[in-house]
């Protein structure tokens, strides 16, 4: 079973997240992103396809939408967490069947949303029970996902590859990049972006278990 979780960044254009938006069994909204999707859900499925739930704290949505359309909010009034992890803890607790978990609509307009969105994928791993769910982002111009060990990843050759961690304790030797990140210390965001995949499966070995995320652009 599929779920996408949309965000109220910038709505996807290019077809591959559409076409998995439009293609998820299960669609989660955050508050935020209802009143878009509501624009964009005639020509994205061709009829109308509303979510089985627009969660969040409801300080973003229309008192009208809210009475139009009751069933589907589920307000969350705490503000420990964003919307986006508020939609994702809905998600898994409500759907626990959920193999696949596509997050859209997540970057874009403000950057300052944009990093924390994408940070908290490696807060995931560590927040949730994601055994045998594979749960990433997409944009328009990304896929991003986390890893928190060794892995060997299917990228394409050519593809740019970038790896991110907060852990600067963390080695990450790499088989299949143009260049590698063997001695890449992960004390800034900058040092392991903008790589290129030689082959078209690349592995990334970790010194120990630990976090990291990667974007394919």
């Amino acid at each position: 079973m599929t779920a996408a979780i949309l965000g109220a960044g910038d709505f996807p254009r290019k077809e591959y997240p559409r076409y998995l938006l439009r293609n998820a069994d299960i669609i989660i909204c955050c508050d935020s992103a209802f009143a878009g999707y509501l624009r964009h859900m005639t020509a994205l499925f061709g009829r109308e396809r509303l979510p089985e739930a627009v969660v969040g704290d409801m300080d973003s949505i229309p008192a009208s939408l809210r009475r139009q359309y009751s069933s589907l909010m589920v307000h969350i009034d705490e503000q420990d967490d964003n919307d986006q992890t508020k939609a994702f803890r809905f998600l898994i607790e409500h759907f626990p069947d959920v193999t696949d978990i596509t997050i859209v609509g997540a970057t874009g307009k403000r950057e300052a949303h944009t990093i924390g969105n994408i940070s908290l994928l490696m807060e995931y791993t560590r927040m949730f029970d994601l055994a045998g769910k594979r749960v990433q982002m997409v944009s328009d111009y990304s896929t991003i996902f986390a890893i928190t060990d060794t892995a060997t990843l299917d990228v394409g050759e050519g593809r740019p590859v970038s790896i991110f961690s907060p852990d600067n304790t963390l080695k990450i030797k790499s088989a299949g990049l143009k260049w590698p990140t063997d001695s890449v210390v992960f004390d800034n965001w900058w040092p392991a972006t903008l790589n290129r995949a030689t082959h078209d499966r690349i592995t990334l070995t970790f010194s120990h278990p630990s976090l990291a995320l990667v974007i394919l652009d």
